[in-house]
């Protein structure tokens, strides 16, 4: 059983990992274990009472509490906050009970004078190794709560050692660099505060003593399900103790709980490994294809998008004469971007109006559509609802749906504003243009784009309190992209943020893929996929062969690198010319052939591109008999044989079966792969992609 209870203390135990925790002598819940599984449930540490330490700190600030409230003598960073009618404005948990349902358990609290009720959600994923928490609250009395802080769940790692903590952080086109630093005394804070999940840092992150490695060491790792405002608090205190805490932002947060109501935070996906960090990025891909994806096992197409080509300038007759030059080369998926719809001649107008430009598009977009489907392919459109430009027919009949403090002035970036995504009226807007165009044309790819960060974030009109809005934006964002899901099942639906700017647990619920960076250059996107693929697998990672960067990287060294993902080719066909569109060709028919072992394989990052100008990654099948292995040099200052190469050694192969490694004579153990390693001469920018396949 994975669930263990006995006496008011309970063991989650997964295939490899497990989490303890129960009632001390006071009544607290604590934290016990968090680590590798056990072999008994008897030697799992029980709670036991913290040490008192003058008047100064009391025995609850030292106490691993699993769901702390702020009250009392703690003075630590609460997981929950809230005020109440009568002027209290903290919250005393004491435990009423627990509800227990195959992988799943309820732990319900309830304040000592308050009719508030929290309940503490637990539910195990015993093959991935990972352990899903969230938190409820319940207003059981007849006046308003005020909630200030609920955050989704707080861990305590072992006492008395040294951690380090890793992490994304980034800006625009610069997105998923990795961040490894000492968790000092005091607290560290990541966060989003930009109605998104942000290209600045990413709502994951990964705990380790110090010396772990991609194939080594204790990690302990988590990751929140939320698209928009979140917080990450490391608290490290002079008693030896960590806390770590994921979940919502309470920065500029506040929420109305009336009487009868539940707010439910977002959930977070946790876990434990032995096995460093490449283990801990594993269970999340497989969690994420299995767990989380609409259609986690449907291969990626490999797609053309018309924005480098045309840009704004698109049309019926440029859109087909590209549609014919990418079906030639393989392409299966034809997207035209942005510029299709009314009055969208540049980025100053149109954002609102999503109806096809009669100018561009006289007989609407269905000959179009035609036209590529007879090609072979099919078709996708590029769109952006939630945003508006101020010369839109939208805005001018409904300047109140932006975003925005009455009176005040309105930002603008990239001349557009944020519709608000909150009221009724802006979701079923939105539904009814796109549902029109989805079902009237056979479009199966939709790019959803939202380029830019909110700013005055008032609400007019609102119901409730109008700092609600960070929440029920993201809510009525999911609510829109559900109900088209649900109407029009067909479509392969992408986020898209300016690149990276929208990429977590949350929305990939309901987008297939994620567009990773605005930034297409190879040599940067080496970095970038790197640290995207720490949380999510290749099938999400679109990556696309363009024009961007020096025109001495050759269209090998450019193919190869978006082969990493899921392939797709931006660049100006027409100016490629014959001979590179014949060789693209070639190569999209070799990613065709191995795409299901990079999509749905287990990933080894064998060395790092954001550490090393020489770099490699390795994909291999679930069932260990093909991989497929990528290595990249870009710029070394030194010729080969003044600093040599080091040889790369394989993972993941079946120690006693036998494979080949094309480009090489011997027939090898892969064992022997993994320990001997292999030597590649690779010049500047030179790249390549070798199959390995187990002799039967």
């Amino acid at each position: 059983m994975p669930i263990h209870a006995t006496s008011n203390f309970w063991i989650l135990e997964t295939e490899h990992s497990a989490y303890a925790f129960g009632l001390d002598a006071d009544g607290r819940l604590v934290n016990c274990y968090w680590g590798e599984r056990l072999l008994h449930p008897g030697d799992y540490p029980t709670p036991g009472i913290p040490g008192g330490w003058a008047s100064f700190n009391d025995a609850g600030q030292l106490a691993r509490e699993e769901y702390p409230a702020e009250s009392g003598l703690k003075y630590i960073e609460p997981c929950f906050k809230a005020s109440y009618a009568d002027g209290a404005r903290d919250s005393v948990l004491c435990f009423e009970k627990a509800e227990q349902q195959e992988n799943e358990l309820k732990i319900h609290l309830r304040d000592e004078q308050q009719a508030l009720k929290i309940i503490l959600g637990y539910r195990i994923h015993p093959a991935g190794d990972l352990l899903e928490r969230w938190a409820e609250a319940t207003n059981e009395s007849q006046a308003v709560i005020r909630l200030e802080r609920i955050l989704s769940a707080q861990w305590h790692l072992p006492r008395a050692r040294a951690y380090r903590l890793s992490h994304l952080y980034g800006r625009w086109a610069d997105e998923w660099n990795v961040c490894r630093e000492a968790l000092t005394m005091g607290v560290k804070v990541l966060e989003s505060r930009r109605i998104t999940t942000s290209h600045h840092a990413n709502p994951w992150f990964a705990v380790d003593g110090g010396r772990a490695d991609e194939d080594h060491g204790e990690v302990w790792f988590g990751a929140l399900a939320w698209s928009g405002n979140w917080k990450f608090i490391a608290e490290t205190t002079e008693f030896g103790s960590t806390r770590l805490s994921l979940g919502l932002n309470d920065w500029d947060f506040a929420w109305q709980l009336h009487p009868g109501e539940t707010f439910s935070t977002p959930a977070v996906i946790s876990g434990y490994t032995p096995d460093g960090f490449g283990a801990a990025s594993r269970r999340l891909h497989d969690f994420i294809r299995e767990q989380v994806l609409p259609n986690g096992q449907a291969l990626r197409k490999v797609l053309y998008n018309s924005w480098e080509a045309t840009e704004f300038n698109v049309d019926e007759t440029s859109q087909a004469a590209l549609a014919e030059l990418a079906a030639e080369m393989g392409v299966e998926l034809f997207v035209m971007d942005d510029g299709w719809f009314h009055g969208r001649d540049h980025d100053r107008a149109g954002l609102g109006d999503w109806w096809p430009d009669d100018k561009k598009f006289p007989n609407g977009l269905k000959p179009l559509v035609e036209r590529v489907n007879a090609l072979g392919m099919e078709f996708g459109l590029w769109v952006e609802p939630e945003m508006v430009n101020p010369d839109s027919d939208l805005y001018r009949a409904h300047p109140d749906w932006a975003i925005h403090f009455p009176g005040r002035s309105r930002s603008e970036a990239r001349n557009q504003l944020i519709l608000n995504f909150a009221r009724a009226e802006v979701q079923e807007y939105i539904l009814e243009k796109l549902d029109k165009i989805l079902s009237e044309n056979n479009i199966r790819f939709i790019k959803w784009d939202m380029n830019r960060n909110a700013s005055e974030p008032g609400w007019q009109g609102a119901p409730g309190d109008p700092r609600e809005l960070w929440v029920r934006y993201v809510q009525g964002v999911y609510r829109v992209w559900g109900e088209l899901r649900k109407r029009h099942p067909q479509v392969t639906w992408q986020s898209c943020s300016g690149g990276g700017g929208r990429v977590d647990l949350g929305i990939l619920r309901l987008a297939d893929q994620a567009w990773v960076s605005d930034n297409t250059e190879p040599t940067a996107r080496l970095n970038i996929q790197e640290g995207y693929s720490q949380v999510y697998p290749a099938c999400t990672m679109e990556a696309w062969v363009t024009d961007m960067g020096p025109d001495y990287l050759p269209l090998e060294f450019r193919m190869h690198v978006s082969m990493c993902g899921a392939l797709g080719i931006g660049g100006h066909l027409v100016r490629w010319g014959a001979e590179k569109r014949v060789e693209a060709a070639k190569w999209i028919a070799l990613y065709k052939e191995i795409r299901p072992i990079i999509q749905f394989g287990d990933l080894y990052r064998l060395r790092s591109a954001q550490e090393n100008s020489f770099s490699a990654l390795e994909y291999v099948s679930k069932d260990r008999k093909d991989a497929v292995l990528f290595a990249f040099r870009s710029h070394q200052p030194l010729i080969p044989y003044l600093e040599p190469q080091p040889p790369i050694y394989l993972r993941g192969l079946d120690p006693a079966a036998l494979y080949t490694l094309e480009g090489c004579e011997a027939v090898r153990s892969g064992l022997a792969w993994m320990r001997t390693g292999i030597d590649l001469h690779l010049f500047d920018y030179q790249s390549t992609v070798r199959r390995i396949r187990q002799v039967s």
